[in-house]
């Protein structure tokens, strides 16, 4: 691994501080390393000759699983009220939420 990719402690706390994060001493130290570590792969990967491969946004092929949008009769009113935990027949009771 290179110099160009570890990280400095300030590095990291600039970083813990975009994510709202408090770190200790330790967890700076510990996290230096790992984050330095995880640049030197993506160093790695750079070198990679990927000139030959054509673009993809993913590598698994994709299939719709949505079903297709058809028009249905609607629920009669005893089938739309029928799981409510409170109704009057015809319309859900709920509890008030506003004053008045």
């Amino acid at each position: 691994m290179s110099d160009a990719t570890i990280l400095s402690g300030d590095d990291v706390r600039a970083i813990a501080d975009l994510a709202r994060l408090e770190l200790s001493d330790d967890d700076v130290e510990r996290y230096q390393k790992q984050l330095s570590d995880i640049l030197g792969y993506f160093q790695k990967l750079e070198e990679l000759d990927t000139s030959h491969i054509d673009p993809t946004s993913s590598v698994l092929p994709l299939t719709n699983v949505m079903r297709k949008d058809e028009a249905k009769s609607a629920l009669s009113v005893d089938d739309v009220v029928a799981n409510a935990p409170d109704s009057d027949g015809e319309q859900f009771r709920v509890r008030a939420v506003l004053d008045n």
